[in-house]
């Protein structure tokens, strides 16, 4: 039995889990603030995740709770993050847009669209300073694409060489408005790479294996010192783009047959084709619902941050009284 595709289908499915589960508080307005989910998208988080070192980078945008998860950090304070608990990533200051986990090399989630790519710089390039091997993966969504910011990344990780790969999660949509419709290239991040001389493959962001294969061989790439790269994953979001937008800009049909095209029934399928016992698979599937359960129980009874911590991590002494 293969039990790196085991591995995939797993982490695929705790996270889908975790999401159904987030949806369902936030519903019940247990989470705190607004949430962007990534439903539909997990076969991009699973596979850069399976081909990344224990201690390479990752940056993520504000839709990233798959890749903290993939990355291995626990379920129980992801949720209470969620939930504004101080059980949380960063004690429920953070909430779902800014998850955090140095611990996992996971070093942030950014809200401001594109911030990460040219952050994601400076630690390829630290890397590489220190000569460690070590390399960054940074995602983006198709949106940032027309972003300064990721024409400047692109540009000066090429000039530095840097041990970085740029991944562009491309669910169609940048928030409510379709990519295709404000971007004179077809494909927004894999069309303008060239130019910046980093070679760019576009690949099925809905095949998890498909994603594993195009993400080990830039980041092997990248280890070796052959310089950065980009991957576009074509995917797309089962959602809105966030809680709060129920996504009717979009055609029925549209979403009718992406929907079709989920990646976890689509990858658990393959699997059984190859001789995996579907009861291996259904195990694997009570195992991700029994660990939502109890995280979403731990998180539930963590604590209310104290007030007095909204004046803790706010300057570089972990202090705020000597500004007075």
């Amino acid at each position: 039995m293969d039990e790196q595709a085991l591995g995939l289908y797993r982490t695929m499915t705790r996270i889908r889990q975790f999401e159904k589960r987030a949806h369902d508080l936030f519903l019940q307005n247990l989470v705190k603030g607004t949430t962007h989910l990534g439903t539909g998208q997990e076969a991009i988080a699973a596979g850069a995740a399976a081909a990344m070192r224990a201690d390479d980078y990752t940056f993520v945008t504000y839709r990233g709770h798959n890749h903290v998860l993939a990355r291995g950090t626990d379920m129980t304070p992801v949720m209470a993050e969620l939930l504004g608990r101080r059980n949380g990533l960063m004690h429920g200051k953070g909430g779902s847009m800014h998850l955090l986990d140095v611990s996992k090399g996971v070093l942030g989630s950014y809200a401001i669209i594109g911030a990460q790519l040219v952050i994601a710089n400076g630690t390829a390039w630290s890397a590489q300073y220190r000569g460690t091997g070590q390399v960054t993966v940074c995602f983006f969504g198709d949106g940032a694409t027309n972003i300064g910011a990721f024409h400047e990344a692109l540009n000066l990780a090429v000039v530095w060489a840097l041990p970085v790969v740029f991944i562009c999660e491309n669910n169609q949509y940048m928030e409510y408005t379709a990519i295709e419709t404000v971007t004179a290239v077809k494909r927004p991040a894999a069309d303008r790479a060239p130019a910046y001389g980093l070679p760019a493959a576009v690949v099925d962001g809905n095949d998890v294996e498909a994603v594993h294969a195009a993400a080990a061989a830039a980041i092997d790439r990248a280890r070796e010192g052959g310089g950065p790269s980009l991957i576009e994953a074509i995917t797309y979001r089962h959602g809105g783009h966030s809680r709060a937008d129920p996504g009717k800009y979009r055609p029925a049909d549209e979403v009718a047959e992406w929907l079709a095209r989920d990646p976890i029934p689509a990858y658990r399928a393959v699997l059984i084709s190859r001789g995996v016992d579907e009861e291996v698979l259904d195990q694997i599937d009570a195992e991700a619902k029994a660990a939502v359960d109890l995280a979403t129980e731990e998180a539930k009874a963590g604590p209310e941050p104290e007030l007095d911590l909204a004046f803790t991590n706010v300057w570089d002494d972990g202090g705020w009284a000597w500004r007075n």
